[in-house]
């Protein structure tokens, strides 16, 4: 039977890894043309990318924004979000959002990229009066539209860029539940071509001069390296990109797709909006950027660490022309070595809460953003379920795959969903399930007269087949080492006494620490 995780994860790639340039076969021109889209523009990506669900949805955009970075003291004339989905980029894009949100403008100009149009390399507009999604339809303001239109004329209605199109669409709703009384002006920009963005850029200005209006470039960042690529290649291209230059900025890009860094398809997924919101910012007063949040897919706990997409929340302000990239410095060294103290240990304890409340109610995760310094060692670690003392499920990992908050955000959807001996957890039953965390130490070859029962997790490995068991469990079941290891053999699906000869025996140490007893 397939989990709720693994279907959901299934979908979710998509998600994540949306195709950076326009697939061979993308949908062709409609023979209705290209005003023949619909009155409304419907929604492509909704269960995809964020909830489908109102209810869902509403919830997952307030958390997120609740979490965010606080309002800036005065609007910005324009900001940089990611366009991935929710559960990947929905923090790092209401971070963002909400640092625009000290005044509510009157029209919100979202750029997008072309991810679906084969040849399109122009600038599109939307015929569309407006743009459903579960919260409902955002007006387009057809006005600016028709300004834009005559100011350059590269500008042409055409529904087809933006029938599947996500980079517009899952910024939408920002703009409903942050400015629900704002139209919006989408559009998608084609190819980065540096004088149709200048051109594109100084038409906006002229057009939104005099009126209240928030530019927003739909843009991710590099498109697949691993978790430490991407933290080298982002803090450089961001850094470029808040300096407000559009040369450096895409001079910035081709040094570093120049580099040869491992599995790096792109750089700035969303070049060209970027490119154009440089110029109308510029031509609109903004002298300088700010790197409001950096982060990437593999700081929650649905990614993998090893094919990542970078995000980042770039804001474009008045002011002194001083870019702010503060947010860029590298953080502090995991501290090594000691047991975690316990504000440590309580915080990994409330962040696996939140994991699971998260997902079950919004199909979304928290980040690891949040935790103290030390849960970014790198350590294994498992985590236990259980209801009024009976086990409800246990799934953890004995080598290292990421920081220690990664891994217990991972394992607590794993221990959750993926148990196969259980069904999957409801939300219902949440509040009466306790979490125990176990921290492991590095694993090492043993002889059996080594092992201590009540200290030692042991690991047994015969005829390719394996089974492990937690330091604590011994205890818990009142067994003698002989037992652990009878029961080891069965776990693995071996006679009892396969220990006797030919088995591989590792032990490992581990910090348990679980929450206090609940109803």
């Amino acid at each position: 039977m397939t989990s709720p995780l693994n279907h959901w994860l299934r979908r979710a790639a998509v998600a994540l890894l949306a195709a950076v340039l326009v697939p061979a076969g993308a949908h062709p021109a409609s023979p209705a043309g290209p005003t023949a889209g619909r009155e409304v523009r419907e929604p492509a990506v909704a269960g995809q990318f964020y909830p489908a669900s109102a209810e869902q949805l509403r919830s997952a955009l307030e958390r997120f924004l609740k979490d965010a970075a606080p309002p800036a003291a005065k609007r910005p004339i324009a900001i940089v979000v990611p366009h991935a989905g929710y559960a990947f980029s929905g923090e790092i894009a209401a971070d963002g959002w909400r640092y625009a949100s000290a005044r509510p403008p009157e029209v919100v100009v979202v750029l997008g990229t072309n991810h679906t149009m084969a040849g399109f390399r122009g600038i599109a507009a939307s015929p569309a009066r407006g743009f459903r999604t579960p919260l409902g339809i955002a007006e387009v303001d057809r006005d600016v539209i028709e300004e834009l239109l005559r100011a350059d004329p590269d500008v042409v209605l055409d529904a087809r860029p933006h029938e599947r199109e996500h980079s517009i669409e899952v910024e939408v709703p920002f703009v409903q539940v942050l400015f629900p009384k704002a139209k919006i002006v989408p559009l998608v920009v084609g190819a980065p071509d540096p004088k149709l963005c200048q051109q594109l850029g100084q038409a906006l200005a002229q057009v939104l001069r005099g009126k209240d209006a928030l530019l927003v470039a739909s843009s991710d960042l590099s498109h697949y390296p691993s978790a430490r690529d991407a933290g080298v290649v982002d803090r450089r291209v961001l850094a470029a990109m808040a300096s407000l230059d559009p040369d450096r900025f895409h001079s910035a890009i081709e040094a570093e797709m120049s580099r040869g860094v491992a599995s790096l398809a792109t750089c700035a997924c969303g070049e060209a909006p970027i490119l154009v919101v440089m110029s109308a910012a510029r031509a609109l007063g903004s002298m300088r950027g700010t790197v409001v949040r950096y982060g990437n897919s593999g700081d929650g706990p649905l990614g993998d660490r090893e094919r990542v997409v970078g995000y980042g929340a770039v804001a474009f302000e008045t002011g002194p022309g001083v870019a702010d990239t503060r947010m860029l410095e590298e953080p502090a060294p995991a501290p090594a070595g000691a047991e975690l103290d316990a504000p440590t240990r309580a915080a990994l304890l409330a962040y696996a809460r939140e994991t699971l409340v998260r997902f079950l109610e919004t199909q979304t995760v928290p980040s690891t953003r949040r935790l103290p310094p030390a849960a970014a060692r790198s350590r294994g670690a498992f985590v236990t379920l259980t209801r009024h003392g009976e086990l409800r499920g246990c799934i953890g990992q004995l080598s290292p795959i990421g920081p220690l908050g990664y891994t217990v955000g991972r394992m607590a959807l794993e221990a959750a969903l993926n148990d196969e001996r259980f069904p999957p957890v409801t939300l219902d039953e949440l509040p009466f399930l306790e979490i125990e965390v176990s921290v492991l130490s590095p694993m090492k070859r043993v002889e059996l007269g080594e092992i201590v029962v009540g200290r030692d997790g042991i690991v047994l490995t015969k005829d390719g087949r394996r089974a492990v068991f937690l330091p604590q469990v011994a205890t818990e079941q009142g067994w003698e080492r002989n037992e652990l290891l009878d029961h080891l053999c069965e776990k693995a699906g071996l006679p009892r006494p396969c220990w006797h000869e030919g088995a591989i025996f590792e032990a490992f140490q581990a910090e348990v620490f679980g929450e206090a007893h609940r109803p």
